[in-house]
């Protein structure tokens, strides 16, 4: 998702010389300048969902290589991030910097649900955006009540709505166990599998919840193994997705297995967990995997592959979070160039929820980016997948969910 294919807002610097006074086309806001434009960001670098830490890495490298390449329209992003260690009160005491001290223009992919949640409502009466959200809970695609946030993410129940497809089309008896995050992430791949479900709900014979400061989901494994399961709902985030397949192997527990698209980066979480404990594993994707031979040729793989040897050699350019970073950064960069020199937080708004076609370079064949002032969703478009003891291996058709948020 680099050397981006859109050729919208190009018309902005003929229009600047045809003009009056090119300086009377310019619109600042705060964090905006003729040289500069300020964007905030907290990232986990510590805590429990620090393996999320690699994905601003990566976007600060890709930062990097496009101000090197001569910015956005002539300006250099200044990205400021900030470790918040996936804890809302820091998150809170970050954002408040970014926005009163480093006056930044907008927030890009502050990472995880609950420390989005924690900053929506102050960001959003401070009318700066929640740019890109790194999340998808459907709180954070309701522009009703908070018109400047606007997230990246599948959304987490359209995402379950897949799911629910697959268990009725291919285990319609299966007795179902769900593990979940007990916030708004795992409360919504709940409600998306039992919308999804229907009448057949009643498949779930057990739920179990975990809290972000438990030290491991082992107890919570034992008691959903001893419902009777035979298919496993797995909503977690890398540490502790890897603790629940280890811990399903140790208990000699087998069912069907569905792991929500947040805890499939293979370095992060399936190698912890053990290769061969995680293999059948089911989950979907929406962008290419590095590991698998079928891109080897592809002209986006090659520029993500590119990317990575060049500017971000310290990170595993084969993980899925490395993939995500870069796919994110360069969205950033599609809409700020959309922008052109309004530099406005409005107009950034405003061409979050007008892109059109975008195909990013790792897309898979077929999925391209559309939102529109009534669907804010960026990625709305699954194929399933399974892993095969190595890799992710794609199957099926690409699958579009229907759901809208309001």
């Amino acid at each position: 998702m680099t050397l981006l294919r859109l050729t919208a807002a190009l018309g902005f610097a003929l229009g600047a010389t045809l003009a009056t006074p090119a300086l009377a086309q310019k619109k600042y806001d705060t964090g905006a300048t003729d040289t500069e434009i300020k964007v905030g960001q907290t990232i986990p670098l510590s805590g429990p969902a620090s393996a999320y830490g690699s994905i601003g890495k990566v976007q600060a490298a890709y930062i990097r290589m496009i101000n090197e390449q001569g910015g956005i329209n002539g300006r250099k992003i200044n990205l400021i991030q900030y470790d918040d260690a996936y804890s809302p009160p820091k998150t809170v005491e970050q954002v408040r910097k970014l926005v009163e001290s480093d006056e930044v223009l907008t927030t890009f992919q502050i990472i995880g649900t609950p420390p989005n949640a924690a900053v929506q409502k102050y960001l959003n009466d401070k009318k700066v955006p929640q740019l890109l959200a790194s999340t998808g809970a459907t709180r954070f695609t309701d522009p009703k009540n908070f018109p400047w946030t606007i997230a990246f993410n599948p959304n987490y129940q359209s995402e379950a709505h897949i799911y629910a497809r697959y268990i009725l089309e291919n285990h319609p008896n299966a007795k179902i166990a769900i593990l979940y995050q007990n916030d708004d992430l795992g409360k919504d791949y709940v409600k998306g599998l039992k919308d999804g479900l229907g009448a057949k709900a009643n498949m779930i014979v057990a739920e179990a919840s975990y809290e972000l400061s438990d030290p491991t989901v082992d107890s919570q494994m034992v008691t959903l193994k001893s419902s009777g399961a035979d298919l496993f709902y797995n909503i977690t985030t890398p540490k502790f997705g890897a603790q629940a397949i280890k811990k399903a192997a140790e208990l000699g527990w087998k069912p069907v297995h569905i792991l929500d698209i947040n805890a499939t980066p293979v370095s992060q979480t399936l190698v912890p967990a053990g290769l061969e404990n995680a293999k059948g594993i089911i989950s979907v994707n929406y962008g290419k995997d590095p590991l698998d031979p079928q891109w080897n040729d592809d002209e986006g793989m090659k520029r993500y592959k590119a990317f990575m040897a060049k500017w971000a050699p310290a990170e595993d350019a084969n993980s899925g979070i490395a993939t995500y970073g870069y796919s994110t950064a360069a969205l950033l960069v599609q809409i700020l160039k959309q922008c052109g020199d309004d530099l406005t937080r409005a107009n950034i708004m405003k061409q979050a929820t007008n892109i059109q076609n975008y195909v990013a370079d790792l897309a898979l064949p077929g999925m391209s980016i559309s939102t529109e002032p009534n669907d804010w969703r960026i990625n709305k478009q699954f194929q399933m997948m399974k892993f095969d003891g190595q890799r992710w291996v794609l199957f099926g058709p690409i699958l579009t969910d229907e759901y809208k948020t309001n």
